[in-house]
């Protein structure tokens, strides 16, 4: 059922931002820590006995140059440097085994889908990626939202949006790509890691961010009470006097303040019966991005979104960014 806004409020929700001051200047030297890592992207051919599709298990240097893992799908008949398409995934989940990931080498491109460090623990996709360091941990169940809340420096979407970024990096370093022509994508966890990855470079050839979580934290903590969203208000629930401080932390990975640094041309989408990431979540993000954009609408879908049936339209989208 609808529990959010109906669209005609959605269409002219422009909430009032939590930006920190210093946002840019907390990224530029997150990334520019990590920066003195080459990403050292290795790339070791994985037999799967498919005849029409090459895999790769990748390993790169993400954040604090630590090893992040990845796959990397080509089109055995290929010709040329490929237009690339970098996958993130969503929460609590992980690369998985590389016959979930087919579509997009398919359709002729090439196809690196990034791990996600530290989860995996309890999804569909298992993770093969620890998240190392004093605040780091293995693979483990949800609960990732609250992990650091209390410093943006310690919180775990700073490692995780920076292996994002330089999974770009680690695309862009097989011969096989077209540096030139390498777009992001991924729903909800997926999708809000896109657009950080859209705000935070300016080389990406295109987003698309699908149902995407990670946005507009203080609304979709008080409006749902599903997970992920609900980490927060029950962290909050117990720390009673420490709200502030925790949505500060928050907006240095909100997706409504990347959204508003990306010039990419993005196509989002949204279901307005998600309870998971909240319809005005979505279009508060939508709304401030910078680049060119279009939304699509599923007034009767919740997180599924428009799923498979919605892939045409980014498929056309991305040949035409691609041209071809």
């Amino acid at each position: 059922m609808l529990f959010d806004m109906d669209l005609e409020r959605l269409r002219e929700y422009r909430p009032e931002p939590q930006e920190p001051a210093d946002f840019d200047a907390f990224w530029a030297k997150t990334l520019a820590e990590t920066a003195r890592y080459d990403v050292d992207a290795r790339f070791v051919p994985y037999e799967t006995g498919l005849a029409t599709v090459d895999v790769l298990d990748v390993t790169f240097r993400g954040w604090d140059g630590q090893p992040v893992k990845a796959w990397l799908m080509l089109p055995k008949q290929r010709s040329g440097p490929l237009p690339a398409v970098v996958q993130y995934i969503g929460y609590n989940g992980g690369r998985g085994i590389p016959y979930a990931w087919l579509t997009w080498s398919a359709l002729g491109y090439a196809h690196l889908v990034m791990d996600n460090r530290g989860q995996g623990g309890g999804g569909k996709h298992t993770a093969d990626t620890p998240d190392i360091g004093p605040d780091g941990h293995g693979s483990s169940s949800p609960g990732f939202l609250t992990r650091g809340i209390e410093d943006p420096h310690r919180h775990y979407y700073r490692r995780l949006i920076t292996d994002a970024v330089r999974a770009v990096d680690a695309a862009k370093a097989h011969d096989a790509v077209d540096a030139g022509r390498v777009a992001v994508l991924g729903g909800s966890q997926g999708g809000g890691l896109a657009l950080a990855v859209a705000g935070l470079r300016d080389d990406v050839a295109a987003a698309v961010a699908d149902v995407p979580f990670l946005c507009h934290y203080r609304r979709a903590s008080q409006i749902t009470d599903a997970g992920p969203y609900a980490e927060i208000a029950r962290w909050l629930s117990g720390h009673r006097f420490r709200i502030e401080e925790a949505m500060e932390t928050l907006s240095y990975f909100d997706g409504v303040n990347f959204a508003a640094r990306a010039n990419a041309p993005a196509w989002f989408s949204v279901g307005l019966m998600d309870r998971v990431c909240p319809s005005s979540t979505v279009f508060a993000a939508y709304h401030r991005y910078a680049g060119p954009a279009e939304i699509e609408v599923f007034p009767y879908n919740g997180h599924e979104g428009g799923a498979e049936y919605d892939l045409p339209r980014k498929l056309g989208a991305l040949r035409g960014v691609f041209g071809a």
